[in-house]
């Protein structure tokens, strides 16, 4: 059976998307390049192709059943010495985005290796020099930003390793 990768995100919106994208390009960080600033709900996982309409799905009716939210962005953190990752916090939203994890998770097609237990962030520079882990941690350890999700998106892979929007999902609003 034919595999693709997919991963599930929340877009973060201009003007602090560009803010954060630009960071990590800045950073060195060859990723930025075509990963725009996101929190991830689902890291890069494979599945078998002809899964992705159930996953389509099921990811409506998760975004059917959680409502639209506040995230705060506030300073930055770390991962090391376990990962050479550098990212900006999400100060709130975060039970939210953890909510939307677990059930990203609960679709049965959904086979993800999970090595690390579940920590919303953006990401700022990933396996970069040290002195530009320590350059882009201090340079927006004072970043602060607020919005509203209304949604997240289903990524895949392409056929030259880009990630591209297969589908957007609006969460619950009150109207």
């Amino acid at each position: 059976m034919d595999k693709t990768t997919i991963g599930v995100a929340i877009d973060i919106p201009d003007p602090w998307g560009s803010e954060l994208t630009a960071a990590r390009l800045a950073a060195g960080d060859p990723v930025g390049a075509y990963v725009p600033a996101h929190v991830t709900l689902l890291g890069p996982t494979e599945i078998d192709a002809g899964d992705l309409p159930e996953i389509d799905r099921h990811l409506a009716a998760v975004a059917a059943r959680h409502p639209a939210f506040g995230l705060r962005l506030r300073g930055t953190g770390t991962f090391r010495p376990v990962t050479q990752v550098v990212f900006v916090a999400v100060a709130a939203g975060i039970s939210e985005c953890e909510q939307l994890h677990a059930a990203v998770l609960s679709a049965a097609a959904i086979r993800a290796d999970v090595r690390f237990p579940y920590h919303p962030h953006v990401t700022v520079a990933h396996d970069v020099a040290p002195e530009q882990l320590d350059a882009v941690f201090a340079g927006l350890a004072g970043y602060e930003a607020a919005f509203a999700v209304a949604g997240f998106t289903l990524f895949e892979h392409d056929d030259g390793g880009r990630w591209r929007s297969h589908a957007e999902y609006r969460l619950a609003t009150d109207d």
